[in-house]
């Protein structure tokens, strides 16, 4: 598969060369998205290089702070290194400390606007991402009619619709 990693480093801006470093180093990037000024939407992160590395899909998260992302990427970076497989659509308890959490296939159709660095550095959508999903502090996921609307708000659904046909449970 070829990545950014192998691309020409005279051909690259500082940005992407800093992006590429990272990888390198590192194995994997986070980058982190705050909403738009004047639009609304919650903030995000997301990976770069998980894909690559472990064939596993790339991961996205809405509305933790920076750090808290970064520590839960890293979390699920270790696992896999040790060879921990992550099952998708079923409540886990071993990515999170105090809640349970959901693993969703992201829909391509979310990929431009939403993945931006995984396209430059993948070279098009040819890599998987899924979204990790938490519950309110009551236990209830962004699909129950038990949540309230700002918590519904504050993690966008990026299945393939009504959270991977999860809405009302």
């Amino acid at each position: 598969m070829r990545t950014a990693l192998d691309a020409d480093p005279v051909l690259l801006d500082r940005h992407e060369q800093d992006f590429v470093d990272k990888v390198r180093k590192h194995g994997w990037f986070h980058t982190s998205v705050a909403p738009r000024v004047g639009e609304d939407g919650p903030s995000f992160g997301y990976t770069t290089g998980f894909w690559l590395k472990f064939r596993f899909p790339e991961l996205i998260v809405f509305s933790l702070h920076r750090q808290v992302a970064h520590d839960t990427f890293w979390h699920v970076y270790r696992e896999l290194e040790a060879g921990k497989q992550f099952a998708i659509g079923e409540p886990r308890d071993d990515i999170f400390q105090n809640v349970a959490a959901v693993l969703l296939p992201v829909s391509a159709e979310e990929y431009q606007s939403h993945l931006g660095w995984s396209r430059w550095f993948y070279g098009g959508d040819e890599f998987q991402c899924l979204q990790l999903v938490f519950p309110d502090s009551n236990g209830y996921f962004p699909w129950s009619h038990r949540t309230s609307d700002s918590f519904r708000a504050s993690q966008s659904d990026l299945t393939t619709g009504n959270w991977f046909g999860r809405r009302g449970h």
